[in-house]
């Protein structure tokens, strides 16, 4: 799949980004640069290494003392609960400015 320049000019209108014509050109030649290296990488065989096909990678134990902030968490932060920062809800999440109340997957 190559990117084109329509496909660009859509992206950036999604983002809400100027792209001058002078410009695109070279984007449209970055993206497709970007998913030939894509393809290269899905195209590589790693039947043969468990940790990537298999199981995936160990994590690490969590260990050692926790790092202590440098200064109160009511200096930088309005709320918080559990140890855990409460922010507003984004404007697009209904309720724009409203403390989150209820932990959200």
């Amino acid at each position: 799949m190559a990117v084109t320049h329509d496909d660009v000019r859509h992206i950036a209108a999604l983002a809400r980004l100027p792209v001058s014509e002078e410009r695109l050109p070279g984007l449209v030649a970055e993206l497709n640069g970007i998913l030939g290296h894509m393809d290269v990488l899905a195209r590589v065989d790693t039947s043969a290494d468990e940790t990537i096909a298999g199981k995936g990678m160990r994590l690490a134990r969590d260990e050692g003392p926790s790092v202590p902030l440098e200064r109160p968490i009511a200096t930088f932060a309005p709320a918080e609960r559990d140890g855990f920062f409460l922010v507003p809800r984004l404007a697009t999440h209904g309720d724009a400015g409203a403390v989150a109340d209820e932990p959200h997957a």
